[in-house]
């Protein structure tokens, strides 16, 4: 037996159709809203004289630190050749290997 299921947004200002889902964070708290076109275009128009004159960040959440608040990949790889300890060259280094690192280096 074939099943089909289908999903509608509903846009949460309206109750209209929705065709998308806006993601957006203020005060450290994360929000998505499904929004019609009408209602994206006014929420959008609404908040860019704030992006305008705000400075970007980088992004939370995403795993990733910038340089000043941790230790590089390229220094712990370098550090983990030099221990013979095998990472791989590319993507995520092992958080033991990690916790090794810092121990080693305080």
């Amino acid at each position: 037996m074939a099943k089909k299921t289908v999903t509608t947004l509903i846009d949460d200002i309206d109750g209209s159709e929705a065709v998308e889902t806006v993601a957006f964070i203020i005060d450290g708290t994360s929000y998505e809203i499904d929004l019609s076109a009408d209602n994206a275009g006014a929420f959008r128009a609404a908040v860019q004289p704030y992006i305008d004159a705000a400075r970007k960040t980088p992004r939370r959440g995403s795993g990733r630190r910038t340089s000043s608040a941790s230790t590089s990949s390229k220094e712990i790889r370098a550090w983990a050749a030099e221990q013979s300890i095998d990472v791989p060259a590319r993507g995520r280094i092992p958080a033991d290997v990690q916790e090794r690192y810092r121990a080693a280096n305080g």
